[in-house]
């Protein structure tokens, strides 16, 4: 009788512990967040993903109550700081702010990484930033046909720069001398920084790169911009056709920038990141500033980020393996 008398004490106390628990996990969602979440930036303090970040949850920070810390792991194109948030407990208080490589292709670029980039939990884009075609000032080509035909002239003579093997500026050139059957030399840097440098000196001839960073040395004549590669033009560039417009179809592509955490970060932690993210998108400084960078907002749901993230996945992994890059 007494071990029954236990084991029924014993059980009620095991039902009333899971309980208490299943009451501590709804109340912390409820009352998240309840103390300063960490925000890892993939690049070094300065670059476009720096800048949006900061940006962005100083407006989500006020709407959320809690001060959002960012802080910069840069390296191996953002890896380091995805494996880091990887690694980070699920509770919404990690979270990573990235380029499109680390959360989609970095898999095929690296050999040895310890996360699963499809595995991250999608929070928000927050935002997109158009690519143009940025050449050297005295690039012979005027237009993008004249660059066309100067290119399949003279194969491999032109050298065009990138942020790094598979990054976007990479990937693109590498699309359009698929579409346009060009043949171009790859040059890889190590950031944005270096590679707009050598173009400027002249040593490497041209750069499919993120307009925030062309527009001021195309309006200082510096460098030229031949065209934009998104589907529309641009309010900033008026003047300046698609590549679309200058006869080359479906090299569409633009820098994008995007909040994630870590694998198993419930759904309503997400939804209240995501919530307030729309909302700082929404706010007129935040516009007005974004406006000045050339940066249009991000935004939508959880599973539209999803989604998004998803299909440019797939489409850069297929440019990637079409172009036989190799991972280091």
């Amino acid at each position: 009788m007494f071990r029954r008398h236990a084991l029924i004490a014993g059980l009620g106390a095991v039902f009333v512990g899971l309980a208490a628990a299943a009451s501590f996990a709804q109340g912390g969602a409820a009352n998240y967040p309840d103390r300063p979440i960490r925000v890892i930036v993939s690049v070094p303090a300065g670059g476009g993903v720096d800048t949006v970040t900061r940006l962005v949850t100083a407006k989500m920070q006020t709407i959320l109550g809690q001060p959002m810390v960012v802080e910069n792991r840069a390296g191996v194109g953002g890896s380091i700081a995805a494996d880091y948030v990887f690694h980070s407990p699920p509770d919404g208080y990690t979270l990573l702010a990235s380029q499109p490589s680390p959360i989609t292709t970095n898999p095929l670029l690296y050999k040895s990484l310890n996360y699963d980039p499809a595995q991250l939990v999608a929070v928000a884009i927050m935002s997109h930033i158009p690519n143009v075609v940025l050449v050297r000032k005295d690039f012979p080509a005027k237009t993008v046909q004249e660059l066309i035909a100067y290119a399949k002239a003279n194969p491999g003579k032109i050298n065009f720069a990138s942020q790094g093997i598979g990054t976007t500026s990479h990937t693109t050139a590498e699309l359009f001398e698929k579409i346009t059957g060009t043949k171009m030399t790859h040059v890889p840097y190590k950031g944005t920084a270096p590679a707009v440098n050598d173009l400027l000196a002249g040593n490497v001839d041209l750069m499919f790169n993120e307009l925030a960073s062309s527009i001021e040395l195309y309006k200082s004549g510096r460098a030229r911009i031949l065209a934009v590669t998104v589907n529309h033009r641009v309010a900033s560039l008026p003047d300046i056709p698609t590549l679309e417009e200058a006869g080359v179809t479906g090299c569409d592509s633009d820098t994008w920038h995007a909040l994630t955490a870590p694998p198993k970060t419930p759904a309503d932690i997400a939804a209240k990141l995501n919530a307030a993210a729309n909302k700082a998108m929404q706010d007129p400084d935040l516009l007005a500033r974004f406006a000045q960078l050339s940066i249009s907002p991000g935004g939508g749901t959880p599973a539209e980020a999803a989604a998004f993230i998803q299909s440019e996945n797939k489409r850069w992994s297929e440019v990637i393996r079409d172009a036989g890059i190799k991972p280091e």
